[in-house]
């Protein structure tokens, strides 16, 4: 979604994505974590799918907004292309949450938490199609083991809930779909340059007006909610779409596509563990099993990509794992420059 670098004569050459800092896999380790406590902020807050998709946007996009000023000044303006594609993922993101709440009206929240979860599948498929981004073989190996603890961590094993509306499996399909459109545009938007708060505040601006939209085509949005409603959709917008997401955007371009995609399944995880501390849920051990399951396959394909990085840039140097597809050779031609 991003132009490339132009070549001038002028010495002030665009930067190109983030370097250094901590380790890329880390970062979206902790994003997840941060955005898992999500589902218990939103059952805290207990309002509709398009007003929780619309406050939590909204009451972040403040603070975004004031770290991307900062931002800018320090690193320059955004090409209009990157701020246009950042907007468009946000209107998949407001998509993705509207949907995502309909599917766990439909068909319960074990089924509505396989279905989202299916954007690994998609964002997998998608990179591999239109940017030759082919995961490695530890990411095959590790997929069947995380999707089955993902199974096990919505309850199904256990009994939840069956299958009683065809909608509700359409909506969960949409969600991951939706959920796969917002995550790649992200990262193709937030590669050309090191800026992290300005994609996620217009991505952010663009949830905001695309859930106000679906609220009043599909109804269920309100303006009017209660204190303490505010209050924990306060504390959803800082926490998840801020800090979380932040952590995330930082992590993307450095990733592969697939890597990326899989450490943001260790969020429903992470989530039920978050519950039953927060909403005193008791988890099943069979849920605990599938808690361990996507921990360990996440754990054994982040290492694999690891490695497999480290094999292709040998100095083992602070960027990450390098890039593949059509980015991959400017950017080895490009530290290789620096080194030299």
């Amino acid at each position: 979604m991003t132009g490339n670098e132009a070549g001038t004569a002028t010495p002030s050459r665009r930067p190109g994505p983030a370097t250094g800092g901590p380790p890329p896999v880390l970062m979206a380790t902790l994003g997840a974590a941060t955005i898992s406590a999500s589902a218990v902020l939103v059952k805290l807050a207990n309002t509709g799918a398009a007003t929780t998709a619309f406050y939590r946007c909204l009451l972040a996009l403040p603070v975004l907004a004031a770290i991307a000023v900062l931002e800018q000044r320090r690193r320059g303006p955004r090409p209009p292309r990157a701020r246009l594609g950042a907007l468009a993922a946000g209107v998949f993101l407001a998509i993705d949450l509207v949907l995502w709440n309909h599917a766990i009206a439909d068909v319960g929240a074990g089924i509505a938490t396989v279905l989202g979860n299916l954007q690994v599948v998609f964002v997998t498929a998608a990179a591999w199609l239109a940017f030759r981004e082919r995961p490695g073989r530890g990411f095959f190996l590790a997929l069947p083991v995380v999707l089955a603890g993902v199974v096990l961590v919505s309850g199904l094993a256990d009994g939840a809930p069956g299958i009683h509306s065809v909608a509700g499996i359409e909506y969960g399909l949409g969600t991951s779909i939706a959920y796969a459109a917002f995550l790649l545009t992200l990262r193709q938007t937030s590669s050309a340059t090191p800026h992290v708060a300005g994609p996620v505040a217009e991505a952010t601006l663009g949830c905001t007006v695309g859930a106000a939209v679906l609220g009043l085509l599909f109804g269920g949005w309100q303006l009017d909610i209660g204190w303490q409603s505010f209050g924990w959709l306060l504390v959803l917008a800082l926490t998840s779409q801020t800090a979380g997401w932040l952590l995330i955007t930082s992590s993307l371009p450095r990733l592969p596509a697939a890597l990326s995609s899989l450490l943001l399944l260790l969020q429903p995880a992470a989530a039920i563990l978050l519950a039953a501390v927060v909403l005193s849920e008791r988890p099943t051990v069979l849920q605990l099993a599938g808690a361990a399951l996507v921990c360990t396959g996440v754990l054994a394909a982040s290492r694999a990509a690891t490695r497999r990085g480290l094999q292709r840039d040998p100095v083992g140097d602070d960027r990450g794992p390098v890039r593949s597809g059509r980015w991959a050779q400017p950017q080895a031609r490009r530290a290789r420059r620096e080194r030299a």
